[in-house]
């Protein structure tokens, strides 16, 4: 059916609703982050101190110079001092640095923990509806940049804000006029960061899309390179990559030429504020207002000073991209749900017979159109059911209504007479075994790969269903055979893994099996050889077969016409080619086609 894809390749404004989840998501760390704060306060502190601590050493030697001897006692004593406190900051540094690194990868943790049990609880219309690259990114993109802001952005905001309040406040108290100079340079260098912030933006944006081109241009040349060299396309393709290239170059030259000024322009401010603090240091040293010990103090202090304005901006810029990314995330966690269930105990305690009715079902996708009209059906155990139709039609549907993927807005879907929705999803997945038309092969041994998730398997069984599916020989050809391990499945052949695939089917053993395109990826003689295996496999079991060779299921017991999601027709082979209806003109333009 056709899926409405919903576009997140733009990230929304954030409101205070966002603001306020993410507060609460990250309540719990509170306690931790107070830490945080309290150590970074403590280093600045010391920080702030120790230009004073030196301050009173340098007037001890400009007095010694001068009027005696220096004494060296206490500038010995001083220099431990400023050692002690420089150690300490450091030491404080690297504790709070460690906690928030720690509170941020284990959020990080908890996110992807949460985003991993939400996907299972999700109903499979959300999958339909959203792209799979963008959920893949909540999971790894946004979590890795929300963890990256706040280890490398809270920390250093919580040390410049406190560095840049403390020093003036120093300052002003041990010299209002140099302090007035130095916060003279702070507008000054505020709209430079603002510019720079401005210009920037739009420079990364731009910078970003031209590299998700680049990356799709790649990926694509990749994956169709035998398309490619068929047709001899290299030269354009390689053409059209050195155009998006230049782009990306250019793109990114400019971003980091603007981003690179704010540093020289930080500096050319703390140059200049060094010599206005030595002009007018020096004239108040001349008239006696001032000693050289403070002069020497408020040149630490513009060292401390300048930096932490450039880092606040910076860290304001790192956490509005963490928020954003948080802001998809809680988004993402607070989807809609599958209902609850509330039924834990089998229903089906007598064992599976394998009848199946639809009762006057009717479905929609979404309120706008109807899916399936008042849809009945009686099918009794042991009957192989075939679901025919044109591409799109809506075969598929039929068999996620049957397993619950979808609930049905009208009507019953019993087995054995018991709806399936007094039954729990579970129990009813279990008495079915599925082959579907996408392989699906994950890492891990070939023995792994059958048995999954099926308890008691011996190796007999497993080498009897190797045989019926005819994988005897791809068994043999592995080192190791069954404990052969898959660290890569594309190292597979599509057919292989449809035939492992089938097998995993066969070693499910349910009483009810769904076959949905069983044979789409095997030649033909293999798919004659596993149609006999299926009809072995299908003996004294209800099956629904969709397919679109008609030829495979003429001997189905009932055949189920779609046309455009609606059930058109239904009977077996004969029935319905007597009717001469939309299935008989299938059949016979199949038939056609390969007689041509």
């Amino acid at each position: 059916m056709p899926r409405v894809m919903h576009d997140f390749s733009t990230r929304r404004k954030m409101t205070k609703d966002d603001y306020k989840a993410i507060f609460k998501s990250i309540k719990k760390y509170i306690p931790l982050l107070v830490l945080v704060v309290v150590f970074e306060v403590a280093s600045v502190v010391l920080a702030i101190t120790a230009p004073l601590v030196l301050k009173e050493v340098t007037n001890e030697i400009v007095r010694g110079s001068t009027n005696g001897p220096i004494d060296l006692d206490y500038i010995g004593r001083r220099a431990i001092m400023l050692a002690c406190m420089y150690v300490g900051n450091a030491t404080l540094q690297f504790i709070a640095c460690f906690l928030m690194t720690s509170m941020a990868q284990y959020y990080a943790k908890e996110l992807r923990t949460q985003i991993e049990e939400k996907i299972n609880r999700l109903p499979l219309s959300y999958f339909d509806s959203h792209l799979i690259g963008d959920i893949l990114s909540r999971v790894t993109n946004d979590v890795d940049t929300l963890a990256e802001s706040l280890a490398n952005s809270v920390s250093s905001l919580v040390h410049s804000v406190a560095m840049v309040l403390g020093v003036l406040v120093t300052m002003m108290v041990v010299c209002w006029q140099l302090g007035l100079v130095a916060i003279a340079m702070i507008p000054v260098l505020l709209i430079a960061v603002m510019l720079d912030l401005k210009i920037a933006g739009p420079l990364f944006r731009k910078r970003r899309k031209i590299l998700g081109d680049l990356s799709g241009q790649s990926e694509e040349n990749y994956s169709g390179q035998n398309v490619v060299q068929l047709f001899g396309a290299e030269d354009k393709l390689v053409n059209k990559f050195d155009e998006t290239n230049n782009k990306m170059a250019s793109a990114m030259f400019w971003s980091e030429v603007v981003v690179g000024f704010l540093h020289p322009f930080s500096y050319f401010i703390g140059n200049t504020a060094y010599a206005l603090t030595a002009l007018v240091g020096g004239l108040l040293v001349a008239s006696d207002q001032l000693t050289m010990g403070d002069v020497t103090a408020f040149f630490m202090f513009i060292y401390l000073f300048q930096n932490p304005i450039t880092q606040v901006a910076q860290s304001l810029t790192n956490l509005q991209s963490g928020a954003a990314a948080n802001a998809r995330i809680i988004d993402f966690l607070a989807e809609k749900e599958m209902e609850p269930e509330t039924i834990t105990e089998n229903v089906l305690t007598n064992g599976v017979k394998g009848d199946v009715s639809f009762e006057h079902v009717d479905f929609s996708y979404d309120s706008s159109r109807q899916i399936i009209f008042d849809f009945s059906a009686d099918i009794k155990a042991g009957m192989k059911v075939a679901i025919v139709g044109p591409t799109g039609a809506g075969k598929t549907t039929l068999v996620n209504l049957l397993m619950r993927f979808y609930e049905i807005d009208k009507g019953a879907i019993k087995v054995d007479g018991m709806s399936t929705k007094d039954m729990s999803k579970k129990e009813l997945r279990d008495i079915f075994g599925m082959v579907l038309q996408d392989t699906w092969v994950f890492e891990g041994t070939l023995r792994e790969n059958l048995v999954y998730n099926t308890e008691g398997v011996s190796d007999e069984q497993l080498n009897e269903i190797i045989k019926q599916c005819h994988l005897r020989h791809y068994v043999e050809t592995l080192p190791g055979g069954l404990d052969y391990y898959f660290a890569d499945a594309s190292s597979i052949s599509s057919g292989e893994k449809q035939l492992i695939t089938i097998a995993r089917a066969m070693v499910r053993n349910s009483p009810l099996l769904i076959l949905d395109e069983a044979t789409s990826n095997v030649d033909t003689r293999t798919e004659e050889r596993i149609q006999e295996a299926m009809d072995r496999l299908s003996k004294g079991r209800t099956s629904f077969v969709i397919a679109h060779r008609l030829s495979t299921i003429k001997n189905a017991d009932l055949i189920l016409v779609v046309q455009g999601g609606n059930i058109v027709e239904q009977g077996n082979h004969d029935e319905l080619m007597e009717k001469n209806g939309f299935y008989a003109s299938l059949y016979n333009s199949q038939f056609s086609s390969m007689a041509e």
